[in-house]
């Protein structure tokens, strides 16, 4: 179905207008004119919701004086209708400088699985008003959820972001990390797509940088649209840090050279949680929490990035020395970190909820390729050619007849082993996978009546992937539905040619993965519906990002995954 997104994004930018504009003209003369207009307050970044349970959710605002610094006292208002007839929920809070000028409160008081609409009032000025929702309690028939991951603004137009809020019925957002990048103007991509350049112009390091970067992506129309129409459950992954983000470090953070990671880290924490409307407790570092939606799904949203993961090991060292190999295989090797994973393991027994879901990071399930293979794929970038791109075709077709063979070990060595493409991943960290595997695994054993199943969500690969969850001996312990991105680009934009050669690579070979779908070279989102007959995941694209119009199409077929109960 083609989409103009033309007349839509007009229609959001008048009613961006209204941001910081006077609702009524018997407002005004109540204050007595001139004085109100003379410094009025701005909402120029709109509203946001967020973290809801049953009873109450996070509502967050941005709001500054047009002319001073000065702090801004705030009323907020929750009401069942649009026309605010009927408040439910209300109270103050202030808009401080020292906290950029955003405010958050925990409106309470709710009831369950309801729709509220709300906004933020300072004298005569009013917010745009948004749209949120309670969780629901109880006997439940069906969640439905959209997910999201990495969006780089100067790759492009946040058009996903525009298409869940104004054609989705989904009721729920999450984001699974990446929802800003970290670079400098020019550096990823270069160039940007046209009025796309990233503010500040430097890569971000200091607290002033990450606010600034937070604003930008803030002001996107789409972003604003999204937040404005349904609750958002985030996580961060590494590029609200920095590139590759571990424990103590990043592959993008030269230490010395641009601070230290402890200052760029604390930096980077405080502008998320103030730019997010997300439940922010004393450690700002820890952001792991369950959400129940009644007896279906509890949702688990995990931090893979930031609290408890090892430094990535480099491929070359596990395939060539002693140390490396015993590093990636060591028992003790942490993703999640031992406080978490316990708690995970607390969450998931304590839920009574059928499906057991995990929202998280980075790729869950193993995507192992032969040696032979990785190795063509180094030479093309080595060399980006038309015979290293034949030269890659053709073992991939070499291995894919080698394992349809009736002696796979023909091909598949010892010096030509499977071997995970992603250290970044779970698959770095085979350990740690196995033990949230194996957890789940005994807690639906010990609870045969409840029948719990297990899905993990996932984003930051930029495409999108179905697969099977499976224990290193093989038996398979739930599914994966991994989102593709909302603007950064997939393997299309490195390997534009081999498209079909790079699915086929990852669907058709069983070797050490489990990928039962996948799509190389689309951005967009996914759709997940929760019933208890089933866990439906609809992936959904757009054509374009570079452009102000897409087209958007109906699910196919093979594009609507499924995982029965």
């Amino acid at each position: 179905m083609a989409t103009q997104d033309t007349s839509r994004r007009s229609f959001i930018l008048k009613l961006a207008s209204f941001s910081g504009t006077l609702a009524t003209g018997s407002l005004l003369s109540a204050c007595g004119g001139g004085s109100a207009s003379s410094n009025m307050v701005q909402f120029n970044y709109g509203v946001a919701s967020g973290d809801p349970l049953s009873n109450q959710v996070i509502l967050w605002t941005h709001a500054k004086y047009q002319n001073s610094n000065e702090p801004v006292a705030l009323r907020y208002e929750v009401a069942t209708d649009a026309a605010f007839s009927n408040v439910v929920s209300s109270g103050t809070t202030t808009a401080l400088e020292a906290a950029s000028f955003t405010a958050k409160v925990d409106a309470a008081s709710l009831s369950p699985a309801t729709d509220y609409y709300y906004r933020f009032k300072s004298d005569v000025w009013i917010s745009p008003v948004g749209r949120t929702r309670t969780l629901p309690t109880g006997t439940v028939a069906e969640v439905k959820l959209a997910v999201f991951s990495c969006s780089s603004y100067p790759h492009g137009y946040f058009h996903v972001y525009g298409e869940a809020a104004s054609k989705s019925d989904a009721q729920y957002a999450l984001h699974l990390g990446d929802y800003i990048y970290e670079y400098k103007d020019g550096e990823y991509p270069n160039p940007a797509v046209f009025g796309r350049n990233v503010l500040p112009a430097n890569e971000i390091f200091t607290l002033s940088d990450y606010r600034t970067r937070h604003a930008l992506y803030k002001s996107d129309v789409n972003l604003k649209l999204l937040h404005a129409r349904m609750p958002m459950i985030a996580v961060w992954d590494d590029h609200e840090f920095a590139n590759d983000t571990y424990m103590t470090g990043a592959e993008n953070h030269t230490e010395g050279a641009e601070g230290t990671f402890a200052a760029r880290k604390a930096a980077a924490l405080q502008a998320y949680h103030e730019w997010m409307p997300i439940r922010t407790g004393a450690d700002k570092s820890l952001i792991y929490r369950s959400f129940d939606f009644g007896n279906l799904v509890s949702l688990h949203m995990l931090d893979t990035r930031l609290i408890g993961r090892e430094k990535q090991l480099d491929q070359t060292s596990v395939l060539t020395t002693t140390a490396g190999q015993a590093a990636w295989l060591s028992p003790s090797r942490q993703l999640m970190g031992t406080t978490q994973t316990q708690w995970l393991q607390g969450a998931m027994t304590n839920s009574t909820a059928k499906w057991q879901v995990l929202g998280q990071q980075v790729v869950m399930a193993a995507t192992w390729l032969p040696v032979s293979v990785q190795t063509k794929f180094q030479a093309y970038f080595a060399s980006p050619n038309a015979s290293t791109v034949g030269s890659i075709i053709a073992e991939v077709e070499t291995y894919k007849a080698a394992l349809s063979s009736t002696n796979p070990a023909t091909y598949l060595t010892a010096l030509n082993p499977v071997v995970p493409y992603n250290f970044d991943a779970w698959d770095g960290y085979p350990a740690a996978r196995e033990t949230v595997l194996q957890t789940f695994a005994g807690v639906a054993a010990a609870q045969p009546t409840i029948g719990k199943k297990l899905v993990v969500l996932s984003g930051d690969s930029h495409n999108a992937w179905h697969t099977n969850l499976t224990l290193a001996n093989g038996t398979k312990v739930g599914e994966e539905f991994a989102t593709s991105s909302v603007s950064s680009p997939g393997w299309e934009s490195y390997f534009p040619s081999m498209i079909p050669t790079i699915k086929s690579l990852f669907q058709d070979t069983t070797v050490k993965s489990n990928v039962q779908w996948m799509d190389a070279s689309r951005r967009g989102y996914l759709k997940m519906t929760f019933t208890p007959a089933q866990a439906k995941g609809e992936f959904i694209f757009v054509d374009s990002v570079s452009s102000g119009t897409y087209t958007v199409a109906t699910p196919l077929a093979a594009e609507t995954r499924t995982y029965a109960g």
